[in-house]
Parts: structure tokens; C-alpha cells; sequence
């Protein structure tokens, strides 16, 4: 039967990689802890339990998953997943290759991406679900042919190659195989070679093309020799088994019988490959049924069937069941036939495995024949639904590998248009920034230019009260000039003649004497009163020529009085004395002054200004106070504009300090305080 050498080859080849698999690590130079060394290998020691296995194995993904993310520590995921692998435990061996798929992936390591999407494969593969390891296995290839990893590659065909063949995809299988071929041409790869003659046998097996089927498995038999495939992997069995196989099929059951008895004799073969040793066992005993050769029959195939109970292969003790009921029918044992038939029956319908189903059921029709009627009538609505499978399956796999082609195109243009749009965002960053840049230089520039011209207008004003200071001390050197001129002039020289006149009258005492002395007196109080008005005009000056700072600042005010409607209280503290102050701090404060005016003007509109300048009690310091009952604003959100920063500079220029109190609402008080 058909299914024999389908389930012995996916057996085969699935302990070929159980055992292989930690073979196919990529080589990585790292040193490990004694403590991770220890548990990897106590996971893979065959005189362990399962249990106490997996125990260890756990421990040493505890250890592995604590480790940076660099490919020490991913390859040594690898080896932990090949460790679940080889005891069955399907989670755990999925759980971590999808864990290593995603840290590869994050590093961006593709030939660990590669492997990962691999092993995953064989995890959906070990599932039975076919397509989702197809997915993988051609994410797989694909990766492995990008960087010419020749021997994944073909591993990788071989895995699917394996999966097409399951499902009937007989010329799928073939063409991935003869690909797996072409990669490892020239390389030392017996294993995969034996692997591909082996599994192209098969196919031409099931595709009835016997001569082609046995050239291959004498190619793979060539190849199963112990220097190039280590014995214990029984190669030269399966090869043995397949070719008699063969030959059983073209009922040439002497030549069948030769294979496998030459088969039998390799050396541990029930103990390296019991599953083997069964179908070797179930197979001679069916060619020498076909033989007429009643040698050790039926106890050979009850020896294969009981071992295949022990082993629980299903398939195999389906196909061991359906040659005992032939068995017996032919010898007109209908009860052990029928029994055996209808035991083969419902082993393949729970297994659900249709191929063994439609084998079983032929050979329920012939031995109840009053129910073969019944039992062809299942047989052909279930090979109907298999044909349509069949010829459905190829163009699934055809389907999948052109979707993932076009999901792998989405992102990759998905890719390009993040690239992309990471450049324009790129870009507009950098205009931006420069935008920002060339605005902040340029504000700077302003606020140079705008210092700088401060500076001069400084200048200006210091050298314009120079030229007043100067002005100043002409006219009082013209006025000192006048008053001793009056003074020797006139009031002198009055006070010479009144003296010569009342010298000549100290002895006169007649009528005219005293007449003339009461005019001298009068002409004395109007020389005092000469001196007084001088004396008056002096004070003027010198009180003129000290609150020259004062009219500066009256005059301004005066201006804001006459071009604006608000009403302006100012006040003047008489303790200030000007006249010891710099001519720095007094432009300052002045400008300072200006620009509280100019800023009422333009934002607060207000009704009353207030400026008041103090002097602190006991202390060589002044304060300004201006304050408004305008609309105010909110000081932490509005940008302050030139005219708080010229208030602001001016201040530090004087050493001194600034307060502004302001609300929305609530007008503005602003307090400087300077050191004189």
C-alpha cells in the first residue's frame, strides 16, 4: 500500500532532523557560565527522563533569556529550542523560536531571522498544520537564497518539499527537491543529498513511474554508507525498505523480499530505528503472504503490530491490521478478518488520515461482502473529495507563496514611503531649524544694532548735558563777572560816598546835618536793599543751575501732559540731591521714565499716571515709582517687547533693581530702585 513509504519517509526524515538539528546551528565563538553548559547538556542526555530533561532545559532558557541580545545569547535560544524539539514539547519549542525570531529581528541579524522563520516552520509542521509551515518555510528560502546559504536553503526546500508531498503535491515536491539539488551541487552535503534522492524514489513511486523510483533510491542507497551518513541514523534500511517497496508494487515480491530481509540484517536497527525495524517486519511478512511462504506467519506481522501499539504508530498499525484481515480472509478466518478490518477502519478515521480510510474501507467491502455496496459508495464520495483536494493543493501553495510575495512587497513599500516621509520630516526639521536659527541671529542682530544705538543717543544726551553743564558755567562765570561789577559799580562806590559824606558830617549838628545823614540812611537801606535783590538773584541761579536734571524731566512731562488725555502725577523728592548723582544714572533714569510713558501710551490706556521719585530714608539709594490704572496684562504669557527689555537694561546698567506688578484688568506698577 501507497501510504507505507509516505509514512515511513516524513518518520524518517522527521528523526533525521530531531537529531540533526543541533548540527545545523550557525557556529558562534562565545564562552558560556558552567552553569548554562551544564543544563544544555544534562537537557540532552538520553539516560535522563523526559521530565527531568525539560526541567533542565528550562533552567537554561532562565539563564539564556538574562542574557544581552547578541548572537551569543541567540544562538544559544537555538540550542534550548532544539532541546524541546528533541523531547516533543511543542510550546516550549515554539515559544522560543518565536522569542529569538523577535530579538533577530530587532537586531536586524537576518541569517537568525532565516533560521527562526525555519524552526517555526517546524513547529506548525510537527502540528499537521501545513500551511502556516509553508508560510515560513518560503519566508525561509527566501532569506536564504538572498544571502546564498546554500545548505539551509536546501534544507529549507527539502522541509517543504516534505509538506507538498503530504499533500498529495506530488510535482510540487518534485521541483522543490530537484532545486534543493541544484543548491548544494559542489558541496559536501551527503545528508542532504541522500535526503533528495530518497524523497524523489517516493514520489516516483506514488506517481507509478517505477523505473525512475528505483534509479533514485539506488542513489540514495549509494550515498547511505557509514563515512558519509553515520550509521545510527539506519539510512541504508530506509533505502532498503524503499526499494522493496518498489518492487512490491510491481508485484515482483521475490525481488521485494530480497530488500528487506538484506534490510533486517543491519546492525541495531531495532534499537536505532524501531519504527523502521516494524515496517521492515510488517513488509516481509505481506511479501511472503503474497509468496504463498507460510514461513513465521502471522508472527510476523503480530511481532510488527505489537511493536507499533508500543510505539503508537498509528499509521503503521493501520496498514499491520489491513494485511492481517487479508491474512485471514485468505485463509477464511472471516471473524480475525473482519475484526481486524474494522480495528484498521476506526484507527483511520480517528487519526482522520482519508488515504488510510479509503485502503480500509476497500477491504471492509471485501470481506463483508453484503455491505460492499455501502462501504463503495463512502470510498468514492471520500476519494472524490481527495482528488479535489489534490488538485486544489498545488495552486494553495502556489497562492501562498504569491500572497506572502505580495505582503513581503506591501512593506517593503511600506518601507520606502516611512523612508520617505522620515526624509521630508528630515528636511522641514531642518528648514526649521534654520528658519529659527536665522530669525534668532537676526533678533540678536536687532537688539545689537538697537544697544548700540542706545549707546549713541547715550552719548548724544551725555554730551548734550555737557554742553548745558558748559552753558551753565559761561553764564555763571558772566553772571559772577556782573554781579561784581554791580557790587564794585554801583554798590561800592554808593557805600564810598555815603562813608565821605558822613565823615564830613560827624561834627555837624545843625538842622541841614541831620537832614542830610537821615538821606544817607535812606540811601543805605536802598544799597541793602541793592545787595538783597543781587543776593535773590544768586540764589535763582544756583537753584536753576541744581534742578536742571528736574526741568528735563518736568519739560517730558509736560509733553505727555499736552499730547495725551491722561492725567500724570508726578512728585519730586527735595532730599534727592541731584547735583551728586552721575549723569549715567540720571539718563538712565530718565529713559527709563520715556519708555513707561511710551509703553502707557501704546497698550494701557490709562486714566491717571503716577511718577514719584523717592529717596530710601538712611540710605544712598533712589526709588522710581510708575504706576497706571490701565488694562494690564498678564506678565507670564505675553512676550515682554522691546520696551521692558530697554527698562530691564537700563536698570542692570545702574546696578539696579526692577519689579513689575501688573494684572489683566488691574493697571501696572513698576518700581526701580538705584544706588547713588
Amino acid at each position: 500500500m501507497k501510504t507505507k513509504s509516505l509514512l515511513f519517509f516524513a518518520l524518517f526524515l522527521f528523526l533525521t532532523k530531531c537529531s540533526n538539528k543541533e548540527s545545523n546551528t550557525i557556529a558562534t565563538d562565545y564562552s558560556l557560565n558552567d552553569s548554562l553548559t551544564y543544563y544544555l547538556e544534562k537537557a540532552n542526555d538520553d539516560n535522563l527522563t523526559i521530565l527531568f530533561k525539560k526541567k533542565y532545559n528550562n533552567k537554561a532558557l532562565e539563564i539564556v533569556q538574562r542574557q544581552t541580545n547578541d548572537s551569543s545569547s541567540r544562538a544559544n535560544l537555538f540550542k534550548v529550542a532544539n532541546r524541546f524539539f528533541n523531547i516533543n514539547d511543542w510550546q516550549s519549542f515554539k515559544n522560543v523560536s518565536k522569542e529569538v525570531l523577535e530579538k533577530s529581528l530587532e537586531k536586524k541579524d537576518t541569517i537568525f531571522i532565516a533560521k527562526s522563520y525555519s524552526y517555526i516552520g517546524d513547529f506548525y509542521s510537527s502540528q499537521g498544520n501545513s500551511d502556516s509551515a509553508y508560510v515560513y518555510y518560503y519566508k525561509a528560502e527566501k532569506l536564504y537564497s538572498l544571502f546564498n546559504d546554500d545548505l539551509n536553503l536546501a534544507r529549507t526546500l527539502l522541509n517543504k518539499a516534505l509538506l507538498q508531498f503530504n499533500e498529495s503535491d506530488f510535482l510540487g515536491s518534485e521541483r522543490a527537491v530537484i532545486k534543493a539539488l541544484r543548491a548544494v551541487k559542489g558541496e559536501n552535503s551527503n545528508d542532504i543529498v541522500y535526503d533528495s534522492n530518497n524523497l524523489l524514489g517516493i514520489i516516483y513511486n506514488e506517481l507509478e513511474e517505477y523505473d525512475k523510483s528505483i534509479d533514485y533510491h539506488a542513489k540514495a542507497l549509494a550515498n547511505a554508507t557509514d563515512d558519509k551518513i553515520p550509521s545510527v541514523y539506519q539510512s541504508r534500511a530506509t533505502s532498503l525498505n524503499n526499494i522493496g517497496y518498489v518492487y512490491q508494487n510491481l508485484k515482483n515480491y521475490r525481488k521485494a523480499q530480497e530488500y528487506y530481509q538484506e534490510g533486517l540484517k543491519q546492525k541495531n536497527l531495532k534499537y536505532d530505528k524501531p519504527s523502521l525495524y516494524a515496517m521492515l517486519l510488517d513488509n516481509l511478512a505481506y511479501s511472503r503472504f503474497r509468496l504463498n511462504e507460510e514461513k513465521e506467519l502471522p508472527e510476523l506481522f503480530l511481532k510488527s503490530l505489537k511493536l507499533r501499539d508500543s510505539l503508537k504508530l498509528t499509521s503503521g498499525i493501520v496498514a499491520n491490521k489491513i494485511h492481517l484481515s487479508e491474512y485471514y480472509s485468505y485463509h477464511n478466518d472471516s471473524i480475525q478478518a473482519v475484526r481486524y478490518a474494522r480495528e484498521a477502519l476506526s484507527s483511520a478515521r480517528n487519526d482522520k488520515n482519508f488515504r488510510n480510510v479509503l485502503v480500509a474501507l476497500k477491504q471492509m467491502g471485501m470481506v463483508e461482502p453484503q455491505n460492499a455496496t455501502l462501504y463503495s459508495k463512502e470510498y468514492i464520495h471520500i476519494n472524490d473529495s481527495l482528488q479535489k483536494a489534490e488538485r486544489k493543493m498545488g495552486e494553495k501553495f502556489s497562492r501562498i507563496e504569491y500572497e506572502t510575495d505580495v505582503i513581503k512587497s506591501e512593506n517593503t513599500d511600506l518601507v520606502v514611503q516611512n523612508r520617505n516621509l522620515f526624509y521630508v520630516f528630515s528636511i522641514l526639521t531642518l528648514i526649521s531649524v534654520f528658519t529659527f536659527v536665522f530669525v534668532s541671529q537676526r533678533n540678536k542682530h536687532r537688539l545689537l544694532m538697537f544697544k548700540e544705538q542706545q549707546q549713541i543717543a547715550n552719548a548724544e544726551i551725555y554730551n548734550l548735558m555737557i554742553s548745558q553743564q558748559k552753558t551753565i558755567e559761561d553764564n555763571r562765570a558772566k553772571e559772577k563777572k556782573r554781579v561784581a561789577r554791580e557790587l564794585h559799580d554801583g554798590v561800592l562806590g554808593k557805600m564810598f560816598g555815603v562813608r565821605m559824606n558822613l565823615d564830613t558830617m560827624n561834627t555837624a549838628q545843625d538842622e541841614y546835618a541831620i537832614k542830610s545823614r537821615l538821606e544817607y540812611l535812606a540811601e543805605l537801606k536802598q544799597i541793602e536793599q541793592d545787595i538783597r535783590e543781587i543776593s535773590h538773584d544768586l540764589n535763582r541761579e544756583n537753584t536753576e543751575l541744581i534742578n536742571n536734571f528736574v526741568v528735563i524731566l518736568t519739560n517730558l512731562i509736560e509733553n505727555q501732559r499736552k499730547a495725551f488725555k491722561s492725567k500724570v502725577n508726578f512728585t519730586l523728592d527735595k532730599n534727592i540731591e541731584w547735583a551728586s548723582i552721575s549723569n549715567e544714572i540720571k539718563i538712565n533714569l530718565y529713559r527709563i521714565v520715556q519708555e513707561a510713558l511710551q509703553n502707557c501710551n501704546k497698550y494701557a490706556n490709562p486714566y491717571l499716571i503716577t511718577i514719584d521719585f523717592k529717596k530710601i530714608n538712611h540710605s544712598d539709594r533712589i526709588q522710581l515709582f510708575i504706576t497706571d490704572d490701565g488694562v494690564g496684562f498678564n506678565l507670564k504669557r505675553v512676550k515682554k517687547g522691546i520696551g521692558l527689555q530697554n527698562i530691564e537694561f537700563r536698570t542692570k546698567e545702574c546696578k539696579g533693581k526692577l519689579e513689575i506688578k501688573t494684572k489683566p484688568g488691574e493697571g501696572t506698577a513698576l518700581t526701580v530702585e538705584v544706588p547713588i
